[in-house]
């Protein structure tokens, strides 16, 4: 089985700045996309960042400029640094990764989540 668990949520100020990590541990072969998500109250589920494999990133437009993924593959880990918070970047944010099985096959797996709150 596989699991992503994230860290480094929490409170800070509007125009702060926070890191969020995401480890993969489990039978991996190989993980391709790695993607971070956000979840405010009362609202969907939307595409903050994204990594793939390569190295391709892509951004949503309200994070652009100031949010950065990256990822360690060797540590089977992505990143997600945060700055010039804003409160409305107020969400649970969720790890997601596409991971491959020695057979080819691809799976998705979500993280928990880790609770971001900006403060104005």
């Amino acid at each position: 089985q596989v699991q992503l668990v994230e860290s480094g949520g929490g409170l800070v100020q509007a125009g702060g700045s926070l890191r969020l990590s995401c480890a993969a541990s489990g039978r991996i072969f190989r993980i391709n996309l790695m993607s971070w998500h956000r979840q405010a109250p009362g609202k969907q589920r939307e595409l903050v960042a994204a990594s793939s494999s390569s190295g391709t990133t892509t951004y949503a437009d309200s994070v652009k400029g100031r949010f950065t993924i990256s990822r360690d593959n060797a540590k089977k880990t992505v990143y997600l640094q945060m700055a010039s918070l804003k409160p409305e970047d107020t969400a649970v944010y969720y790890c997601y990764a596409q991971i491959q099985t020695e057979l080819g096959y691809e799976y998705g797996y979500w993280g928990q989540g880790t609770q971001v709150t900006v403060s104005s």
